[in-house]
């Protein structure tokens, strides 16, 4: 990703400290970390240190399992089926514990979400998605061209970035006055008549996307993702050629 565009991107993290809500909260499955963990070992057993890290990873699994028995034999001697077979059932079983906790944990973060969640909110959080999507796009878009494609470079990409830049600190504006709006809701409904003046204000900002600055700069920022996806298209079709 080139300097310009760094910093640009809404992350999930950032989103959640703006709205304070868990939003994009993803259920985690648990063999994902574990793949993960396993892919990575993988790839350093393909490299030079293969030995090293074969030697190493075998030697944990060994130790680990050794002190497994020796637990079992010390503390639970009763117990009669072989401490491999125990090893892994415990893990299978300890495994299905952790997802139905990481369940429990998604489905509590989903349902904090669907209580706060408002009509603002939603249409905010789709603009994130829209505005994360055209970031992404010009970064393809880029790596295409650093392929050697230079036709495809981006057309006064500063007055694009400078767009991309007024989009985010909206957006970030928007969010920020819809957590204040939303967290005090009850307050400004018992006080209505302290807030007449600005809720007046706050509705008659609230005109179509296309009729605001922001959505012109957005309309033409996805104009790009556009042209980038016709020539993507485009590049696609030469190599089938």
């Amino acid at each position: 990703m080139r300097n310009d565009l760094h910093g640009l991107e809404i992350s999930d993290k950032e989103l959640r400290r703006l709205t304070n809500l868990p939003v994009k909260a993803k259920l985690t499955i648990i063999t994902s970390p574990l793949r993960k963990v396993a892919n990575r070992i993988i790839d350093k057993i393909k490299g030079s240190e293969g030995a090293t890290v074969v030697f190493i990873s075998s030697s944990i699994l060994v130790f680990s399992y050794l002190i497994f028995d020796i637990i079992i034999k010390l503390f639970a001697n009763w117990v009669t089926i072989p401490s491999c077979l125990l090893l892994i059932i415990l893990c299978v079983w300890g495994a299905g514990v952790a997802q139905i906790g990481l369940y429990l944990l998604w489905w509590r973060k989903r349902k904090i979400i669907n209580d706060n969640m408002t009509n603002a909110l939603e249409i905010l959080l789709n603009d994130v998605d829209r505005y994360n999507a055209v970031i992404k796009a010009i970064d393809i878009n880029d790596q295409i061209e650093a392929a050697g494609n230079p036709g495809v470079m981006i057309k006064e990409r500063e007055k694009v970035i400078t767009a991309l830049n007024l989009t985010r600190n909206d957006l970030i504006r928007a969010l920020q006055t819809e957590r204040i709006l939303r967290e005090n809701k009850n307050f400004i409904i018992r006080n209505t008549e302290l807030f007449a003046d600005n809720l007046a204000t706050l509705a008659a900002m609230q005109v179509t996307e296309e009729a605001t600055e922001h959505g012109r700069l957005l309309n033409e920022a996805l104009q790009i993702a556009l042209d980038v996806q016709i020539e993507m298209n485009r590049l696609q079709t030469q190599r089938l050629i």
